[in-house]
């Protein structure tokens, strides 16, 4: 068992925080954890440069609120929760302040959850469309995801231009274990949400490349659409453990993905800001070669 910071440590760990970009990047990587982000995904995301970026991500590690390491060319960076939590618990304040006031609960979270506010009246609610081709596993697991962690402001849907006739296997799998409910999640025509009485979408995001290139039925609402691709599962082997390892990958970039979504302030942005959000989220670690030219073109294209 690790022994208690010392006060010096603490302050460094108070001086890390005591700026706004490194406040703001540790703040985003607590929403993170335990996956981490590519360093350029943390850029993009604050809108911070990359070389600015870098000298505030050394502080935070040298203070031991962050740890990284390279996946492929990229350097993933995660924060410690407890790192903090220690530094808070060192200030005792329940016994400072016992009796003046209202203090927050050891119970409390020490870090902000992922998930969004409660909405403040059912127009703030979203309608997300996730599209695939088969409509059998990535836009299954971001509907999964954006119904659990978007619930209560989120609205998940998912859809595909062939859909197959089941869903796949292993992906529920993965689902079932991560403790999602999956009872609903079946592959579905894309055509269904362009009929009568179709819920209206506000989002609807091409998860495959082939979607993307297909011409998606004509949806009410003129819905915000974005791609964001992710490698498909097809070109991976059909070995059991070879699945697995992929679907977990896809998981992974789905879930920073969808947190991203979540997280967008959509009330205080116009359309065309919410839109320039959601391609720039298209283009995060792993991407495919499509989501990045949509990126770089500052479109993408939906269906």
């Amino acid at each position: 068992m690790s022994s208690p910071p010392t006060a010096r440590e603490i302050a460094t760990i108070f001086a890390a925080l005591a700026q706004e970009t490194r406040l703001e990047a540790y703040r985003l990587l607590l929403r993170y954890h335990p996956f981490g982000l590519a360093a350029g995904d943390i850029s993009r995301l604050l809108s911070v440069p990359h070389n600015t970026l870098s000298t505030h991500l050394r502080a935070l590690e040298a203070a031991g609120l962050v740890c990284s390491h390279r996946r492929g060319r990229s350097i993933i960076f995660a924060a410690d929760p407890n790192r903090f939590s220690d530094a808070a618990a060192f200030l005792d304040i329940a016994r400072c302040v016992e009796g003046r006031g209202r203090v927050r609960s050891a119970g409390s979270p020490a870090y902000p959850s992922k998930r969004p506010r409660a909405p403040v009246a059912e127009d703030a609610v979203y309608n997300v469309l996730f599209l695939c081709s088969g409509n059998s596993a990535r836009s299954l697991i971001a509907e999964a995801i954006l119904a659990r962690e978007g619930a209560g402001r989120f609205r998940a849907f998912s859809g595909g231009s062939v859909p197959a006739r089941r869903a796949n296997s292993a992906a529920i799998d993965l689902l079932d274990g991560l403790g999602y409910d999956t009872a609903g999640l079946r592959p579905k025509s894309w055509d269904k949400f362009a009929e009568p009485g179709a819920p209206v979408m506000d989002f609807v995001i091409t998860l495959c490349d082939r979607a993307a290139g297909e011409a998606c039925p004509s949806l009410p609402g003129h819905p915000v659409s974005v791609h964001w691709g992710v490698p498909s599962l097809g070109k991976i082997g059909s070995a059991r453990e070879q699945m697995g390892e992929a679907l977990k990958d896809t998981y992974r970039r789905l879930m920073h993905r969808v947190t991203a979504l979540i997280n967008v302030p959509f009330e205080r942005l116009s359309k065309s800001d919410i839109r320039a959000r959601l391609v720039a989220i298209g283009a995060m670690e792993g991407a495919t070669e499509a989501a990045l030219v949509a990126a770089d073109g500052g479109a993408g294209r939906g269906g």
